[in-house]
C-alpha cells in the first residue's frame, strides 16, 4: 500500500487554512505553518511531498520562502504551488522563475486546488519513478562496462599466455614490465610536456596493453627463441620479425573491434618497443618523437627487465649494473626524458623487481 502523501499549507490567514484543511484532510497528511520562518523549520524536519505557499505574508513573504527552499539541494525537488490574490503576470513570472510549479489565484476554487495538487503530485511521482529507473539503468551500464573491462583484461592475458607457453621466462617478465611502464608514465605525466598525452585513462590503457608487447614471439621458431647461445645474423633477423608478427596479429583484432579498441595501443607497443632514440632500432628505424611514447616507455622497461633477468644465454645483472647500461644508452637507445624519469624512481623499479621475482 502506498504511503499517504504529505502536504504543507503555509498561510497567515486562518480562514484560508481552514478551507484548505477541510478540502484536503481526507486524502493527505497535512502540516500547517502560519508564517515563513515556521514553514522553513518544519520543512527541514518533515520534508513534505508538496507545499501550498501563500505569497503575501508578514516578515517573510512567499517569494523569500520559495527562494530559500530552492537553494537547498535536499529540499529543491519539493513541488511548490503559490497561492495569491495578486493576478498580474509579473508576479506569476517571478514565482515561476524562483521555482514554483504552479500558481493559484485567490479566492480559489476548492475543486481547482485539489485538481492541481493531484496533478503536481502525479508529476512528482513520475519524476521519482524515472529517477529510480535511471539509477538502476546507470548501475546496469556500470556493471556492463566493468564486465567489458574484465573481458578485455582477460583477452589480453589469454593472448599474452600464448607467448608464455613458448618462453618460460615470459610470465614474470610480463608482470614486471607492466608495472615498470606504469611507474615511468606516472612520473612523466607530472611534466608539462607530457601531461596532455599521459592522462589517467591513457596510463591505465598502457598498463593493460603492455603484456602484449612480445605476442609476436609465437611466430618465432623454438630453435631461435630458446637458443642458449648467441644468435647468428640470420637468426637475429628472424627474431626481429616478432615485432611485425605481433603487429599483424593484433591488427586482426583491431579490424573486428575498430581503431578505438585497446588493441590499437597494444599493436603500437608491439611494433615500436625495439625502436631506438637514434634511429638504429627495428623494424622501421624511426627515431626520437617519431617513436610513439608507448614504444619509448616499453623500450626502457623491456631492456631493464631483460638485463636483471637470468636467461638461457646469460646471467642476471644487478640493478646497478642494469642502471649503468641504461645511463650509457641515454640519447642513443633511450629517450633522455624517460631515462631521467627512471633514475628518479629507480627505488620503485627495485621494489617491483623484488616483488615479482620468481612469481
Amino acid at each position: 500500500m502506498n504511503r499517504q502523501k504529505t502536504i504543507m499549507i503555509v498561510d497567515d490567514t486562518e480562514m484560508n487554512i481552514d478551507i484548505l484543511v477541510e478540502a484536503l484532510q481526507d486524502d493527505y497528511e497535512l502540516i500547517v505553518a502560519i508564517n515563513g520562518l515556521e514553514a522553513l523549520e518544519l520543512i527541514e524536519e518533515q520534508k513534505p511531498d508538496l507545499i501550498l505557499l501563500d505569497i503575501m505574508m508578514p516578515d517573510m513573504d512567499g517569494y523569500e520562502v520559495l527562494k530559500r527552499i530552492k537553494e537547498k539541494p535536499e529540499l529543491a525537488p519539493i513541488p511548490i504551488i503559490l497561492l495569491s490574490a495578486i493576478t498580474d503576470s509579473d508576479s506569476k513570472n517571478k514565482g515561476f522563475s524562483l521555482g514554483a510549479v504552479d500558481y493559484v489565484t485567490k479566492p480559489f476554487e476548492i475543486v481547482e486546488v485539489k485538481a492541481r495538487v493531484k496533478t503536481q503530485l502525479g508529476i512528482e511521482e513520475t519524476r521519482l519513478v524515472l529517477e529510480s529507473q535511471n539509477t538502476i539503468l546507470e548501475e546496469k551500464v556500470k556493471e556492463r562496462t566493468q564486465l567489458i573491462e574484465r573481458t578485455n583484461s582477460a583477452a589480453i592475458y589469454c593472448l599474452a599466455a600464448l607467448a608464455e607457453t613458448r618462453d618460460p621466462e615470459t610470465g614474470e617478465h610480463i608482470k614486471r614490465t607492466q608495472e615498470y611502464i606504469r611507474e615511468l608514465a606516472l612520473e612523466l605525466c607530472e611534466h608539462e610536456e607530457y601531461k596532455d598525452v599521459l592522462t589517467d585513462e591513457y596510463i591505465e590503457l598502457l598498463y593493460k596493453s603492455a603484456p602484449l608487447h612480445d605476442i609476436g614471439k609465437v611466430g618465432v621458431r623454438d630453435s631461435i627463441l630458446l637458443k642458449p647461445g648467441k644468435l647468428t645474423e640470420e637468426e637475429f633477423e628472424e627474431m626481429r620479425k616478432h615485432t611485425t608478427y605481433g603487429g599483424k596479429s593484433l591488427m586482426v583484432g583491431i579490424n573486428e573491434l575498430g581503431e578505438e579498441s585497446f588493441l590499437t595501443l597494444a599493436k603500437e607497443i608491439a611494433l615500436t618497443h625495439h625502436e631506438k632514440w637514434d634511429g638504429s632500432g627495428y623494424p622501421k628505424g624511426i627515431s626520437k618523437e617519431e617513436i610513439p611514447i608507448s614504444g619509448r616507455l616499453m623500450a626502457l622497461s623491456d631492456v631493464y627487465d631483460a638485463l636483471i633477468s637470468k636467461r638461457v644465454y646469460k646471467g642476471a645483472f644487478t640493478h646497478y649494473e642494469a642502471k649503468n647500461i641504461i645511463l650509457e644508452s641515454r640519447g642513443t637507445h633511450f629517450d633522455p626524458d624517460i631515462v631521467d624519469a627512471f633514475i628518479k624512481i629507480e627505488a620503485k623499479f627495485i621494489e617491483i623487481m623484488e616483488r615479482f621475482r620468481g612469481c
